[in-house]
């Protein structure tokens, strides 16, 4: 289960570790008043990698491991763990308390005003913020070389496009079993709702409604929200759109939560290999389940949501 291990690997280790490195790499000389070389650049990927950083998501995932291993044998913790718990804390509350507005500060690209919008056509860059008014549609970010576009190109098609993946990936996912519990030379494999039930059977309630909704409520509900969004954007809809948006954001931010049941089979597979005694492993469904929670991700982020405005602002031009 290589992909499993590389997946594991980047959205918990490689990806925090370039973010926290490129934020000191531009945060410390800004510190002193200089801009650090290239840091648009690096600004620019770590504003890209910060969604695929999942130390909050990771930490979950200990903790269920560690309440599921009670049942196999007397689990110790290390110094690892509290060391994990510090920096999702202090991770947290680096990211809360930065204002990306001070770090542009020094730079001399200031933006627009709202006086000075009139009737020209604004672009706002995704990544650092920065308003300037429509030239041409294939112009950059002056101020973070970011490509600007008046709306992403082909949203709809590549999001349509994710979500059938991601809907044909899901029935494998659930019907394939995702890892194999043997005790004693005996086992089964389980799928994600036969794994929620043992836990239900065990007495731990907490620990299976956590995975039922991660794993099956959280991806599901994902996929069919991104869907309607898509189909109420297609069909021209005006209803709520700030609702709609809101939505769209929620969805956003939950949905990269699913990946704690593919950081808890990891864990355990890792932890729990004793030959015949006690051996847990990965099965294919994982590998199905991963390719959702990715793709839906992408999907995510494909959608333009100033779509949504865009039939509003059309009704009310031929209201007119």
């Amino acid at each position: 289960m290589g992909e499993l291990g590389v997946l594991i690997v980047l959205t918990s280790i490689l990806f925090p570790f370039i973010v926290i490195v490129g934020m000191l790499y531009i945060l410390i000389p800004a510190r002193m008043g200089v801009i650090a070389p290239f840091m648009a650049q690096v600004y620019r990927i770590v504003n890209h990698i910060v969604p695929w950083s999942l130390v909050g998501v990771f930490m979950l995932g200990v903790l269920i491991a560690i309440v599921k291993l009670q049942d196999l044998a007397n689990v110790i913790t290390g110094p690892s763990l509290i060391a994990l718990a510090l920096l999702l804390v202090i991770y947290t509350a680096a990211r809360a308390s930065f204002d990306p507005r001070d770090l542009w500060s020094l730079t001399k690209h200031s933006g627009i005003s709202r006086d000075d919008i009139g009737n020209h056509k604004i672009l706002n860059c995704h990544t650092c913020g920065f308003l300037s008014r429509h030239t041409d549609e294939h112009q950059s970010c002056v101020r973070c070389t970011t490509p600007l576009h008046h709306r992403k190109q082909n949203s709809l098609q590549a999001t349509w496009a994710l979500l059938a993946a991601a809907f044909i990936l899901l029935i494998p996912a659930n019907v394939y079993p995702v890892m194999t519990v043997i005790r004693f030379g005996q086992g089964e494999p389980s799928t994600i709702l036969s794994g929620v039930s043992h836990l239900i059977e065990s007495g731990m309630w907490g620990l299976a409604m956590i995975v039922f909704v991660a794993s099956i409520v959280v991806p599901v509900t994902k996929l069919f929200t991104l869907s309607f969004l898509s189909i109420s954007v297609h069909k021209k809809s005006v209803w709520r759109p700030r609702d709609r948006t809101l939505l769209y954001r929620a969805t956003e931010v939950v949905g990269a939560w699913s990946m704690v049941d593919i950081f808890l089979i990891g864990l355990l597979s890792s932890l729990v290999s004793l030959d015949a005694l006690s051996t847990i492993r990965p099965e294919i469904g994982a590998v199905f389940f991963a390719g959702v929670v990715v793709i839906t991700m992408f999907a995510a982020h494909s959608f333009d949501p100033r779509l949504i405005w865009d039939n509003v602002k059309n009704q009310k031009i031929e209201n007119k």
